[in-house]
């Protein structure tokens, strides 16, 4: 199975791309976690991009914050696909990074969740990942299942306890 290749540009950006982890450990998806700043660490994050595809990986997620260059940055470097994260920051609420890494220019797609949304990153990767892993795809669809089935069970209780 190919890896989720998984950068951030702070070690600040760790609580939001903790659920990105936690999702793909629950759906026993290899992955690696590194720091490399668009903008503080440019040779390395150009390093890890270019090689990539050679190193196993299959998707990358990128989280930053504030100007938010580093989805963008990974992208120009490979053809892999890239799923931007943009974090919340003080500064703006994560509107200054949701715009960075979704206004990408044409021939360098990022595809991007929501502020913080780091659980559906990893979701979307995996999903890239499945069109070749039947066994992931399976996965999938159990998760997919035993969420439906996880609401339908609060409703029902919901509905017991307000419902007369």
């Amino acid at each position: 199975m190919k890896k989720v290749g998984i950068v951030m540009g702070s070690a600040s950006d760790m609580p939001v791309v903790k659920k990105a982890i936690d999702m793909l450990a629950s759906l026993d998806i290899p992955y690696e976690v590194h720091v490399y700043s668009a903008h503080r660490t440019p040779d390395e994050a150009s390093d890890f991009s270019l090689n990539a595809k050679g190193r196993g990986f299959g998707v990358i997620i990128a989280a930053a914050g504030m100007a938010a260059h580093l989805a963008g940055v990974v992208a120009s470097r490979t053809t892999l696909p890239v799923i931007g994260i943009p974090c919340k920051s003080t500064n703006l609420d994560g509107l200054d990074a949701l715009l960075a890494t979704v206004q990408m220019p044409t021939g360098i797609p990022v595809a991007t969740v929501a502020i913080d949304g780091a659980g559906n990153a990893a979701l979307l990767a995996a999903e890239i990942l499945a069109l070749s892993d039947e066994a992931l795809a399976k996965r999938l669809e159990d998760k997919r299942r035993a969420d439906t089935e996880a609401v339908l069970a609060k409703n029902k209780e919901i509905e017991s306890q307000y419902n007369v």
